[in-house]
């Protein structure tokens, strides 16, 4: 359970540990602020092609020996970050880091699935996303304590160190996934199956809906250290408090997701939350509002698009087991490609405006998702 935790947790501990060296980083390089977001945004594009790659062969290969790949990968592209000599080097290799570090998160996915069901395996991937909680919770507290005594170099060897650790510990690792369960076809037949993963209407909702309410935390992790920092005026390290804050949203959203009788529940409800919130939080904006007009309304933002993860998730994988691999896949490409595509939205114009926007473009075609696929559903499971 730890471990898997931790491996999702790569998501964050990628995008979020450096976040308070972004303003610093464009100094550094002597480049604009979008193009050192275009640093996150090719990390969510490894993140989102990594999982392509890595689901699929795994389906095949087992998924202990593609952990390990992936993790080599994520070392050895850190590596390369740390000496990057250009903004454009830098790029490149958070690319291959993020493609790394796709392999953990979409492998503990499917190990999920592989051995849990049901109402047990949204018990599994609520405690998965509570100990997954602590990661944006610690990894901006700890950029931020460190910018300034060791710079974003600084930050990149202590991701180089946790990947080494977790490539340590997944050596223990016990495959989830028997031979006589594997994908038997061969390679070009088994990325194959994403064809027919995409055909079933009620997964790809899901994960569309997933994918919108993921845009809306991306939007927030691309603009907040601008917003926070040269808006507000706060320095690198009350950015990161405030930043961790915010992550409480997702621990304590996690457990909350159980409550709901019925998944599809609890998913409009936080769908219709994040529309009224989202619609606040841009007004707000646009108004000029104070710092913690700001902050309650995203916190709240945050928390109800929390809600959402642990049961989208679910019902997505519910609904499409034969292939765990290939279909985590999937959806973990869809959230991270959102996030790639409103990272450098954010960063153009008025930071404060374009935020505000991408924040209820997402929530209502989330909570247009969340509708067409509850209607994909037998009738007789609704009340």
């Amino acid at each position: 359970m730890v471990l898997l935790g931790i491996l999702t947790a790569f998501g964050p501990l990628v995008t979020d540990m450096y976040l308070p060296t972004l303003p610093s980083m464009t100094v550094y390089f002597g480049t604009s602020q979008s193009m050192v977001q275009m640093g996150l945004t090719a990390s969510m594009a490894g993140l989102a092609l990594g999982q392509l790659l890595f689901g699929p062969l795994s389906d095949k290969f087992g998924r202990r020996p593609l952990l390990l790949v992936s993790l080599l990968l994520f070392v050895a592209s850190t590596v390369i970050c740390i000496f990057s000599p250009t903004i454009y080097v830098f790029v490149g290799m958070r690319l291959f880091q993020g493609i790394g570090a796709a392999g953990g998160i979409v492998i503990s996915r499917s190990v999920a699935t592989d051995r849990y069901r049901g109402k047990e395996l949204v018990k599994v991937l609520a405690v998965i996303g509570v100990i997954n909680g602590i990661a944006p919770v610690a990894a901006p507290v700890l950029g931020g304590v460190l910018t300034d005594a060791v710079g974003w170099r600084g930050i990149f060897v202590i991701l180089l160190a946790i990947g080494v650790i977790l490539l340590g510990g997944s050596m223990l690792f016990r495959e989830s996934l028997p031979p006589r369960r594997r994908a038997g076809q061969n390679l070009l037949r088994t990325f194959g199956n994403f064809g027919t993963i995409l055909r079933n209407k009620r997964f790809i909702l899901y994960v569309l809906q997933l994918g919108f309410a993921q845009g809306i935390l991306f939007a927030n992790i691309a603009s907040s250290p601008f917003i926070i920092q040269e808006h507000y005026g706060f320095s690198a390290l009350e950015f990161s408090i405030v930043f961790a804050v915010n992550s409480l949203a997702f621990m304590a959203a996690a457990p909350l997701s159980l409550r709901f009788r019925r998944p599809q529940d609890g998913i409009m409800a936080s769908c219709i939350g994040m529309c009224v919130l989202s619609v606040a939080e841009l007004a707000a904006l646009w108004c000029g509002c104070g710092f913690w007009v700001y902050e309650g309304i995203l916190f709240l933002l945050l928390f109800t698009m929390a809600l959402t993860f642990t049961l989208s998730t679910t019902l997505a994988m519910e609904s499409e087991r034969r292939y765990a691999g290939s279909a985590s896949a999937i959806l973990g490409a869809v959230c991270f490609a959102f996030g790639g595509i409103v990272s450098p939205i954010v960063g153009t114009g008025d930071i404060l405006k374009t935020t505000g926007i991408v924040f209820v473009v997402c929530a209502a075609a989330s909570l247009c998702c969340a509708i067409a696929a509850d209607r994909q559903h037998p009738t007789a499971s609704r009340p």
